[in-house]
């Protein structure tokens, strides 16, 4: 060694270990982002379970969600908590049930930042957080307290000239790779798709001018069986496909970059295809819905799971694989255990119920009241209670069933006072219960049989304690709090409205 003064020395080692400890500490950063997956969640807007290729689907083609079985897990009994669109998010994002979220509870609602989403967890952590597409909405976020939207910072430059009429202009898989060239190397991201799609409107008649044959549809047993609703079902399956394309387009960016396999990637929707009785509805079609999960080799590849998944154990699972704490806020829990598992077993007893509830989606009724309804699904049976059985389950007929998009097929129901009329908009009684084995379509209510009291008696117990135990205003004496809360979506149906016209 240089023989220098001892003060010198001291001084060139000090300045040797400040030069040095910003390298390890990037290294050591860098080996804790190497740990922690990336996590990518796509989420359809109205996308019905069981129309994939990977669930034995015939008539609509989906080669990245079965992409994603097949190198991952599929998902049989995977639920939303409430099948409308922004409480579902709100559920997705806070890890909560939607009776849990006050207004968020509600369609076209407020959002308050009084309960940490995921993705601002994560961010906090380390990870590059952002979204594309629909995150949550519709509603108001901002007033409730957050800077941008829950789902992460925005990442909606990039436009195409979609195919046909009704598809989203957002480049999903373009605004990907902006999002993915903005991190800092090796950090780990969270990015949210919300497709656009298959939401309605359609371009009628797009399905079969691209080729589809209205005779390879499965028309279920709610909907009349007529070339009219093959033909919007085609519409329907061409906006699923097109989406799942551009899903395609992104994995295969993640293949390139090398990326693929250090993903966790969820691939689901919010609810049911918005058709009469399905989109907004507490039958099983409404609440219901797909989810095919890729984790690299955390999972082995090919295995078909039937434990009950509800959409409120997505968040404490992401903090989970990114190893952190999951708050008390959460009342979902994770499934990491489930992914991870290496056997395609009998049903977690822990995990075969599903507690779902609705109250105000989309007005048309006097004082924009909602259709408050809670239900309780095993896996054999649905037990439904509507609390207001005079209210119209759709929206009033005056103001032309508002809480069902409009499209071909309701224009066909609405016309003629028949069975299906009676199914997807007709009143109904306040007790349903159904046999899901031998009645998946929800046709026969079975409360007033006889043999089955019992069991419906136990189910609605088991219900009202599950509600409960969250707190759900209803279930508490409180439940007139859901009708205080404002709409804050347009009103060119209110009933209200309805009333001037009338005048």
């Amino acid at each position: 060694m240089t023989n220098r003064p001892l003060a010198s020395r001291v001084v060139l080692s000090l300045g040797v270990i400040l030069i040095l400890l910003p390298s390890v500490a990037s290294a050591a950063a860098g080996a804790q982002d190497a740990r922690r997956p990336n996590i990518l969640f796509i989420i359809a807007d109205d996308w019905s379970w069981g129309h994939a290729g990977a669930y034995g689907c015939k008539w609509i083609k989906t080669p990245a969600f079965d992409r994603i079985a097949r190198e991952g897990v599929l998902f049989n009994n995977t639920f939303t908590n409430n099948p409308k669109c922004s409480p579902c998010r709100a559920s997705i994002l806070t890890g909560r049930n939607t009776w849990q979220l006050e207004e968020a509870m509600c369609h076209f609602g407020l959002f308050r930042a009084k309960w940490p989403v995921y993705p601002d967890l994560l961010e906090r952590a380390g990870y590059h957080v952002g979204h594309t597409g629909k995150g949550w909405g519709p509603g108001d976020f901002k007033a409730g307290g957050f800077p941008r939207n829950p789902a992460g910072s925005a990442y909606q430059k990039h436009r195409l000239r979609p195919p046909i009429q009704g598809i989203g202009n957002t480049d999903y898989a373009r605004n990907f790779a902006d999002f993915h060239d903005d991190r800092r190397p090796g950090q780990p991201f969270c990015f949210w798709v919300g497709g656009h799609e298959p939401h309605r409107p359609y371009e009628e008649g797009s399905g079969r001018r691209a080729g589809r044959k209205p005779a390879d549809v499965v028309v279920p047993g709610y909907l009349p069986d007529t070339g009219l609703v093959r033909n919007d079902l085609l519409d329907y399956a061409q906006e699923v496909e097109w989406f799942d394309a551009q899903v395609a387009r992104i994995l295969e960016s993640l293949e390139r970059t090398g990326e693929l396999d250090d993903t966790l990637i969820v691939y689901t929707s919010d609810h049911g295809m918005p058709f009469p009785r399905v989109k907004g509805q507490l039958y099983d079609a409404g609440f219901h819905i797909p989810m095919a999960i890729r984790w690299g080799r955390q999972v082995r590849p090919g295995r078909v799971v039937d434990d009950f998944i509800n959409v409120r154990d997505f968040a404490p699972t992401f903090l989970d694989a990114a190893g952190l704490e999951i708050p008390n806020s959460m009342s979902g829990r994770s499934f990491a255990g489930v992914l991870k598992d290496q056997e395609s077993g009998a049903i977690d007893p822990t995990r075969n119920r599903m507690v779902v509830g609705k109250e105000r989606h989309d007005i048309g009724r006097p004082d924009d009241a909602g259709y408050p309804a809670r239900g309780i699904r095993t896996p054999q049976y649905l037990f439904v209670r509507n609390y207001e059985p005079d209210r119209w389950p759709a929206g009033n007929p005056e103001t032309a069933y508002p809480n069902c998009d409009n499209g071909p097929t309701k224009t066909l129901i609405t016309s003629g006072f028949n069975k299906y009329y009676r199914l997807c908009f007709g009143k109904r009684p306040a007790e349903e219960l159904y046999d899901l084995l031998s009645d998946p379509d929800c046709l026969r209510n079975l409360a007033n049989d006889p043999s089955l009291r019992t069991l419906k008696q136990q189910l609605e117990t088991e219900m009202k304690a599950s509600l409960a135990k969250d707190q759900d205003p209803r279930m508490l004496g409180q439940g007139a709090i859901f009708e205080s809360y404002r709409y804050l979506g347009g009103r060119a149906h209110s009933y209200d409205n309805w009333l001037k016209f009338r005048q």
